[in-house]
């Protein structure tokens, strides 16, 4: 099979799915997994797509958001795991603001029972918290965006910034060594940077599909975070170089994969 033909059928497969494998493009195409290998690093190079352990991920714009929906089923096994090595971090008797997003709202469930207080800034983790008879829950002002349910605005702000907490766990739309920590909607972005400012420590929650991409809104250099959560599938040689900045990288190990 030529390469136009191989590259033809892996952007196919792309369209239908948030992943593709090596060895499934492999099967589909009839050449070996170095040949697929070599097809998928010529299509990131062209923006076609990026590449993942293992495999490569749809290249998407930095202005389109994926739905919370969908987000919500992807990737989840290394959400809940680099939930649970989050959990671990946080100690009892803390003060807690806590983002948006699917990996926050993964944490918000382990933190259920817990002596902490927390403010969470979106009404998918307040739900799962509010009749939680552990946890001191703090309600932010704002205004929740549709679908995300993400609570944004100068209400919000205002909220964060009569407040002091000893952690702020932050799950940015992308993350990246030269981009940072990004988000794809302006208010959400704001939120995250005074959530960092009346913080003691900040946490970042970062599944591997994140690594390497940027959305339109800046959040914060990635070295500003004290620890960085992600799972095996961010690339080494970024976690490594993030690690010489000064930053504790945490491979959180799904239970599946180990």
């Amino acid at each position: 099979m030529k390469s136009a033909e191989r590259h033809r059928i892996i952007v196919e497969r792309l369209r239908g799915a948030d992943q593709v494998a090596v060895a499934e493009l492999a099967s589909a195409t009839g050449a070996s997994e170095m040949t697929v290998r070599r097809d998928l690093d010529h299509l990131a190079a062209s923006g076609v797509l990026r590449r993942v352990h293992g495999g490569a991920v749809p290249a998407s714009p930095s202005g389109i958001e994926p739905p919370f929906a969908a987000r919500a089923t992807a990737a989840v096994a290394a959400k809940r795991a680099i939930a649970v090595a989050a959990a671990e971090l946080i100690r009892d008797g803390e003060t807690i603001v806590l983002d948006s997003g699917t990996t926050a709202l993964e944490l918000a469930r382990l933190l259920r029972g817990r002596p902490v207080t927390v403010m969470p800034l979106s009404l998918h983790a307040a739900r799962e918290l509010a009749d939680d008879g552990g946890v001191r829950l703090l309600l932010p002002g704002g205004e929740p965006r549709p679908g995300e349910q993400a609570l944004v605005g100068p209400l919000t702000v205002a909220s964060l910034r009569a407040l002091r907490f000893d952690v702020a766990v932050l799950s940015p739309c992308a993350f990246g060594l030269d981009a940072g920590l990004t988000a794809f909607d302006l208010g959400d972005a704001e939120v995250k940077r005074a959530a960092l400012d009346v913080a003691a420590r900040a946490i970042v929650l970062a599944d591997g599909a994140k690594w390497g991409r940027a959305a339109l809104a800046h959040v914060c250099p990635a070295d500003r975070a004290d620890v960085v959560i992600t799972d095996p599938g961010a690339p080494e040689d970024q976690r490594t170089a993030l690690a010489g900045l000064g930053v504790l990288v945490h491979v959180a190990v799904p239970l599946e994969n180990r």
